[in-house]
Formats: C-alpha cells, sequence, structure tokens
C-alpha cells in the first residue's frame, strides 16, 4: 500500500479523501466509493499502486483522441477500480472487481518500467485509461512524471470526476484527455452512474481553464440519452466551453446490467452529428460504426477532408502545417 494523496484527516480517526469529487468520508477500517482507497488508523492508502491489471499498445485514435498526435500510438495502462458504478461499464471484468468480487489484483511494475516499455515499442504517450486514471492517481502521477521528462506524452481517459486540486497537481505532465459526458440529465448521471452531473460539466470545463487539450465523448444509448433534445444540450455545453473541442458520439451495444438495450442506430448518430454541427461544434464524429464517414475529419470552413479514417486507421492526411490546403484555416489540434 501507499499512502495516499489528496485526504485531510477528520475526528474519530476518519478521513475525507479529497481526489475525486464524491469527497468520501471514510471510517477507520473502511474504504472509498471506489473500493480501492482505504482509511487505516486515520491515515488514507491507495491500494492499486504498482498494480499493473492491463498493457496494450492502442492506436491514439481509439481513446478516442483524433487531435491529439493523430496515427501515433499510445502504451495504455490501468489497474482495477472506478469510482463510478456505470450499468453499462465495457471493461466490468477490472474496472467493477473490487466492488463486484471485492478483489484487488495485478502485476507489480515499477513506474520506470511503464516508462521504458513505452519507449521500447516506439510509442508517442502513455494513457491512463479503460479503468478510472483518477483512482490509481499516485501511480499515474509517478508514471507520467518520468514520461515527461522522457519525452513521452500523457493522456487521460476519463469519466471526468477529478478534483481541481488533484488536476492542477498532475497538469503539468498531462497533455491531453478523451471525457465522458454521459448524459445531460442529472436523474440520468444518478441513476446510470451513481454520480452527479454538475461535477462533470465543471471538471471539463477545468480540463479547459488549465489548458489539456480536451476531447468529449458521448455514448449514446436508446431510450435514455438519445432524444434531439438532450443531444442539442450536450452539444450546446460544449460549444459553451470551446467549439474547437471534438465530440464523438458512439455506438451503444449491449454490456454487464445494461443488456435489454438494443445497439443504438446509425441513423441516431448521424442525428446527433447534425446536431452537433449545426449548434456550432468544428469536429463531430461518429465512433464504432467505421466506414460510414463520422470517422473522417473536415474543415469547418469549407468542409475538405483533411483526415481519412476507417475505422482507428489513417488513410490519408490532407493537413499542411497545421492549415487546411483548401482554404489555409488554421486547424485545431496538437502534434498534427
Amino acid at each position: 500500500m501507499k499512502e495516499a494523496m489528496f485526504f485531510e484527516k477528520l475526528e474519530n480517526k476518519k478521513v475525507r479523501c479529497n481526489l475525486c469529487r464524491h469527497h468520501c468520508v471514510v471510517e477507520d477500517g473502511k474504504k472509498g466509493i471506489c473500493r480501492v482507497r482505504e482509511n487505516h488508523g486515520g491515515v488514507l492508502y491507495s491500494l492499486v499502486y504498482r498494480k499493473l491489471i492491463s498493457e496494450n499498445i492502442d492506436p491514439i485514435e481509439k481513446k478516442p483522441l483524433y487531435h491529439f498526435y493523430p496515427g501515433t500510438t499510445s502504451f495504455s495502462v490501468a489497474t482495477v477500480g472506478c469510482n463510478f458504478r456505470c450499468l453499462n461499464c465495457q471493461n466490468y471484468e477490472i474496472s467493477q472487481l473490487p466492488k463486484d468480487h471485492d478483489q484487488i489484483v495485478g502485476s507489480d511494475v515499477a513506474p520506470e518500467k511503464i516508462v521504458e516499455d513505452a519507449l521500447s515499442y516506439r510509442c508517442k504517450s502513455i494513457a491512463y485509461t479503460y479503468t478510472e486514471p483518477t483512482i490509481f492517481f499516485e501511480y499515474a502521477y509517478e508514471i507520467a512524471k518520468i514520461a515527461t521528462q522522457k519525452s513521452l506524452k500523457n493522456v487521460f481517459v476519463t469519466n471526468g470526476y477529478t478534483t481541481r486540486e488533484a488536476l492542477a497537481t498532475i497538469k503539468p505532465y498531462l497533455h491531453a484527455a478523451n471525457v465522458d459526458l454521459k448524459s445531460f440529465s442529472k436523474e440520468t448521471y444518478k441513476k446510470l452512474c451513481g454520480a452527479r452531473m454538475e461535477n462533470v460539466l465543471d471538471c471539463i470545463r477545468s480540463y479547459k481553464e488549465m489548458g489539456i487539450w480536451i476531447e468529449i465523448t458521448t455514448l449514446v444509448i436508446p431510450e435514455i440519452n438519445d432524444s434531439e433534445s438532450e443531444l442539442r444540450q450536450i452539444a450546446e455545453f460544449i460549444k459553451s466551453v470551446g467549439p474547437e473541442i471534438p465530440w464523438h458520439v458512439s455506438r451503444f451495444y449491449p454490456k454487464y446490467r445494461l443488456i435489454e438495450k438494443p445497439p443504438t442506430p446509425v441513423d441516431t448518430l448521424r442525428m446527433a452529428r447534425e446536431i452537433g454541427l449545426e449548434v456550432g461544434l468544428r469536429y463531430v464524429y461518429e465512433g464504432n460504426v467505421p466506414g460510414e464517414g463520422g470517422e473522417n475529419t473536415y474543415c469547418y470552413k469549407c468542409k475538405k477532408v483533411l483526415i481519412k479514417r476507417y475505422g482507428y486507421q489513417i488513410i490519408e492526411n490532407n493537413i499542411v502545417n497545421l492549415r487546411c490546403p483548401g482554404c489555409n484555416t488554421t486547424f485545431d489540434g496538437i502534434g498534427i
């Protein structure tokens, strides 16, 4: 175990965890909502430090990040655990393991070894993904510091519940994030994830204010968040933060504890994309439907194809010096 960052001591050996926006008050001998941070005698500890459960080499587009060093690979790592309990979690076998089975497992891998492996495979970045990176913050933070010294970039794939304090701490070493915006309904967030929507919205604003490149993903689930009005609310919120922020609207497939809903119709994704563009977002992508054309990047001014994709693969990249070759409009992104 490693002593946790971001907690305060309270009376009777209780502690308050200030890493995520649940701000759990944890009694001695108990764990927080994430089930991977435990109070021992009035000191909070991380139970997943150096407990690697998954590592892979992924295209950065899989995160999905389409405007951050497109065409490169990212060394992707995770521990078990999550501070949400999403009914449709696609990685529930590892994210919900501490909650569903009271198990914390993983291989002891030093931060230096992860950086070394990322470099050996010629990855451009390290992605903290698959589960929620916030809950293994101490591990991610140490990896990210070493990675930055070696000219590697660091990426969070996150549910957007990190506190401002924690985000400000890792800011010098965190270069991009894809943040899930799962709904624009307080009731849906509570029922689907066990979280508060307003906290996610504030976290997204925090990323933008701190200058960390962000892209937003909404998994469009039939009869839950697929109405035209809710999709428009999401698009309008993203535009209020920044019209250059890419919005990924992704197809849902039945999973975990939400198996009664059908896969998202492609027409619904198309509607979401059209709404986003109509609202004024510059870049809207359809996810989990390869070959339909919604994966391509278009110039928001002249509509020329800038990057053509099939799935996570780039077929052609027409951007020249961060500009559209057709109308010379500056492209929004990093590492193009």
